[in-house]
């Protein structure tokens, strides 16, 4: 694709991509703070446990990859968890960096509690599920095309979360 010489306009803040991405994205983690606080945990906490609800145990890696985010990042929020009481983490026999996080049944039973959470942002966001999936469909698209174009991330995860119509 040929890339054209662009107009003042196009470089007005309110049509950056990347702006409107950045506000929609704290906004909407700042629309979960509320709702996760009644179950003890943060925006973060709550994507690792939705990981965990989904497969438990898992390797460390693995929740990196799932939850594209550095191990050393998942590191002190895993730890936090662990001392909430909602997660185990063990070393792995015969190979002491593996790292296995599984859930305790405190962690098992907070999903419960968390089933509200999806409907409740909804809500809370004026959303329709059919705009929910839409909107998903359209965010994975934009995950996948900034990954090929050399962005950050792991693709091969964006694209397996692809189709998800969760809030």
């Amino acid at each position: 694709m040929a890339v054209t010489a662009g107009t003042t306009e196009d470089l007005l803040l309110e049509h950056q991509l990347c702006f409107a991405l950045s506000v929609a994205s704290r906004s909407v983690v700042a629309s979960y703070k509320p709702v996760l606080e009644k179950l003890g945990i943060t925006h973060p906490q709550y994507l690792v446990m939705l990981a965990l609800w989904e497969q438990s145990p898992r390797m460390v890696k693995d929740l990196s990859e799932a939850l594209q985010q550095e191990p050393a990042t998942l590191s002190p929020m895993l730890k936090r968890l662990e001392q909430a009481g909602l997660v185990t983490r063990e070393r792995m026999e015969g190979n002491e960096r593996a790292l296995a996080v599984g859930l305790t049944d405190a962690g098992v039973a907070l999903r419960e509690q968390a089933l509200a959470v999806p409907g409740t942002m909804l809500s809370r966001l004026g959303l329709e599920r059919e705009q929910l999936r839409d909107l998903n469909a359209t965010m994975h698209a934009l995950i996948a095309a900034a990954q090929d174009a050399g962005g950050a991330g792991h693709a091969g995860a964006a694209q397996e979360a692809g189709g998800h119509d969760r809030a």
